[in-house]
């Protein structure tokens, strides 16, 4: 069974920094891309940040450039969204998901395989 299983959102003041995991398992994901989107309250899902397996390539919403980073661990299987200078305009739940491929879209719907998500909120 295809699992992806994020961890490490929390409470943190504005400026404060989190760093979000993401966990893969259940089949070879040597071809996929991998991305995190949020959504906050009222508003619909949005890419944040995405790489490719193999890490040559990356992709930043403009919102965030600048302030987060996405980095991998082919080993571990896990994907990780460091962020920094965090807003409250950052406050959402944060998922991970993965799509076969190295195109690294913002189409949600080509994105096959999601996480349950983790609730970052950021107080002013």
């Amino acid at each position: 069974q295809v699992q992806l299983v994020e961890s490490g959102g929390g409470l943190v003041q504005a400026g404060g920094s989190l760093r979000l995991s993401c966990t893969a398992s259940g089949r070879t994901f040597s071809n996929f891309a991998m991305g995190w989107f949020r959504q906050a309250p009222g508003k619909e899902r949005e890419l944040v940040a995405a790489i490719t397996w193999g890490g040559g390539n990356t992709y930043y919403a403009d919102s965030v450039k600048g302030r987060f980073t996405i980095s991998r661990d082919n080993a571990k299987n896990t994907r990780y969204l460091q962020m920094n200078s965090l807003k409250p305009e950052d406050t959402a739940v944060y998922y991970c998901a993965a799509r076969f491929g190295t195109a690294l879209t913002e189409s949600l719907s080509s994105y096959i395989y999601w996480g349950q998500g983790t609730q970052v909120a950021v107080s002013s």
